[in-house]
């Protein structure tokens, strides 16, 4: 089964709100992560709404996302989205650079997160590579083929 390039525009497709996303078919986990994401900057504050929205279906209801601290820029310790409601931030400095986690009520995932500098084509390749299904390659391998 292959993976599917999930855009989700909140204007009109091809704007700058688009989610460069991709998400392994739903089964059991295999790998170092489930998906990749490739954002436009690094202001998670601002890139969060759109991975979140695109990412609901599988996770349910966000509550909590990590992230390396040394991959974005400063952040409070929760988001605002629309509906009211905040989901709790969470930096650290050991989690794997290059990723994030997003934890729902019952499920978590772990995506790939190709730096927003990264070259068009050379981001489609990980993009895919990240959400190969059966892929097991680490978080630096698929980054740097």
């Amino acid at each position: 089964m292959a993976s599917r390039l999930i855009t989700k525009p909140l204007r009109s497709r091809g704007s700058d709100t688009d989610v460069r996303l991709r998400l392994k078919p739903a089964a059991p986990s295999s790998g170092h992560v489930d998906g990749s994401w490739w954002p436009r900057s690094r202001d998670l504050a601002t890139e969060l709404p759109t991975l979140l929205a695109a990412v609901a279906a599988r996770v349910g209801s966000t509550e909590r996302v990590s992230y390396h601290l040394g991959d974005w820029g400063p952040v409070g310790r929760s988001v605002d989205l629309d509906g009211g409601f905040a989901v709790r931030l969470s930096g650290f400095r050991f989690q794997h650079p290059d990723t994030i986690d997003v934890l729902g009520p019952q499920r978590r995932i772990t995506l790939l997160v190709i730096p927003p500098e990264t070259s068009p084509q050379t981001a489609d390749a990980a993009l895919a590579a990240g959400a190969h299904p059966g892929n097991t390659d680490t978080v630096d391998a698929l980054l740097n083929p």
